[in-house]
């Protein structure tokens, strides 16, 4: 197989500069305020995104070191496979975090919600469309325990 690359698309600015500053879980980010970058080729492409109140932001996680396939979780005591974490320590270091999208302002996006560390790159933004799943069954595997 070839290997797949890509480039980023922008750059996240955040209040969080180290790896041990980050929310163990997105609901504790609620409040942590940033923006996004996004480079001066793809502007075109934020066109009708200020339409949407949350979005989705694909990004490297480029200060994560190798990978491990099992982890413990910040929040528990139990080591999980890294596949069913949010753990940083993947084979491939991308993440995957919904932002409430105050404004867009030319090629800026103004977020709040961030857990990402300043200088992330973006692999690519989506709208969040939480009408998607909401005739499944959704189950929470391990986590479900911790929310009770």
């Amino acid at each position: 197989m070839e290997d797949i690359r890509y480039q980023p698309i922008g750059i996240v600015h955040s209040p969080i500069r180290q790896e041990d500053h980050v929310p163990p879980r997105p609901t504790h980010s609620k409040s942590i305020e940033g923006t996004v970058e996004v480079f001066p080729e793809y502007t075109d492409g934020l066109q009708d995104l200020d339409g949407f109140s949350h979005i989705v932001l694909l990004c490297h996680l480029h200060l994560s070191n190798g990978h491990k396939l099992v982890v413990k979780p910040p929040s528990d005591t139990t080591s999980h496979g890294v596949f069913a974490t949010r753990s940083p320590m993947r084979p491939n270091p991308i993440s995957m975090t919904v932002v409430q999208l105050t404004a867009v302002e030319g090629s800026i996006l103004r977020v709040t919600g961030l857990d990402l560390i300043d200088g992330t790159p973006v692999l690519d933004i989506k709208p969040y469309f939480p009408a998607l799943r909401d005739n499944e069954d959704i189950r929470t595997g391990w986590a479900a325990r911790k929310e009770g």
